[in-house]
């Protein structure tokens, strides 16, 4: 039988972000949270964001484009077996970090 997880009441506290902090991944969560991105779509595109950059071998996104995105993505359909609808949420992900 499948049990309910019992909710954590830190699951709706967002990460606090330092005044002023130049951290990459700080300046993403900033912005998501001045576009009005929900806490649940922040948590997952960050990530899969920092999923990317790992599989990158922790290089900065500015320094990746088009090809490094298509191995990312292949490498999730192919070698981890994700669903389509995993797929899209993280091909997001990176439309969101390389367009805004």
């Amino acid at each position: 039988m499948h049990q309910l997880r019992k909710p954590n009441l830190m699951d709706d506290i967002r990460v606090p972000v330092p005044p002023g902090s130049t951290r990459f991944l700080d300046l993403l969560r900033v912005d998501m949270r001045a576009r009005g991105y929900a806490l649940p779509t922040e948590r997952t595109y960050l990530r899969w964001i920092t999923r990317y950059i790992n599989y990158s071998k922790r290089r900065h996104p500015a320094e990746m484009g088009q090809p490094e995105i298509e191995s990312f993505l292949n490498h999730l359909a192919v070698d981890r077996t994700v669903s389509p609808a995993t797929q899209r949420t993280a091909l997001n992900a990176l439309m969101y970090l390389y367009t805004k």
